[in-house]
């Protein structure tokens, strides 16, 4: 059995196809792991969804931002943005089934045997795993619940910046879904900068990459996505960057865990 990591797929369903053909991926032995944002920017989200739920178990999913903003179109609280390239997906009669199963798929993944952990965006560095795994299961717990378009509704502010323990309610769901889905650049007090997604070379401010930050992580490798502009590089193994912009015109990368090797595959159209 192989364990495959993939970055943002973003609707790029032809480029999926491509590289789970290379590694002659089977669903019945192997496991593909979805850093998040599935959907959007891409030509063919409806077929992403439609290929992922098929997978059933086999498929290892956290959700990303755009994951997370489908649902609030799905309901009319957002509109869609043409860009966003999402008309067939909103169009299909499997769109009720699609959305029931982005409600229930997690904000994190652990792998505790290999030390893995995998969100959209990262982990904030003043957490450990327990406050992770708490935080995250408190917002899946309101997704799947008949409260959550109450969740999606209050995504859309970027308050609060930082994390305090007294946060309650959606305030502090709104910290934890920004940070694991979001999250790129913090200031130097560990607020949350929501403006720059510069790769860090070109960044002149004085902020600094999530990742940069002393963090009660260290022993655990995180693999997540969201920054593009990363293409696939922090300078740290233990932080492994997946999106690599296929959506932009660039490629789709597939890591697989038991050989530590990258596949990719260039943007086909």
């Amino acid at each position: 059995m192989a364990k495959y990591f993939v970055g943002d797929i973003q609707g790029c369903f032809e480029e999926l196809l491509q590289l789970l053909q290379v590694v002659d991926f089977n669903p019945s032995r192997d496991e593909l792991w979805a850093v998040g944002d599935l959907v959007a920017r891409g030509p063919k989200s409806h077929k992403v969804l439609g290929l992922m739920t098929g997978l059933e178990d086999a498929a290892k999913v956290v959700l990303g931002n755009h994951d997370l903003h489908l649902l609030a179109i799905a309901a009319g609280i957002k509109r869609p943005k043409p860009s966003d390239k999402l008309t067939k997906l909103l169009a299909s009669r499997h769109l009720p089934k699609y959305i029931e199963w982005i409600r229930h798929q997690p904000l994190m993944r652990e792998l505790p045997e290999h030390n893995i952990i995998m969100t959209h965006a990262g982990v904030p560095p003043q957490w450990d795993i327990t406050t992770l795994a708490t935080e995250a299961k408190a917002v899946s717990d309101v997704l799947k619940s008949d409260k959550y378009l109450d969740l999606i509704s209050s995504m859309y502010t970027e308050e609060p910046e930082a994390w305090n323990p007294d946060l309650s309610g959606f305030l502090r769901h709104r910290y934890c879904i920004d940070s694991l889905t979001r999250m790129r650049f913090l200031y130097p007090d560990g607020r949350l900068d929501f403006a720059c997604k510069k790769p860090p070379k070109d960044n002149t401010s004085d902020l600094k990459p999530w990742f940069e930050f002393p963090s009660r992580l260290e022993e655990y490798t995180i693999i997540f996505g969201h920054w593009a502009a990363l293409m696939g590089y922090t300078g740290k193994n233990n932080r492994i960057a997946l999106d690599t912009g296929c959506c932009w015109g660039e490629h789709l990368t597939l890591l697989q865990l038991e050989t530590a090797e990258k596949i990719t595959q260039k943007k086909l159209n």
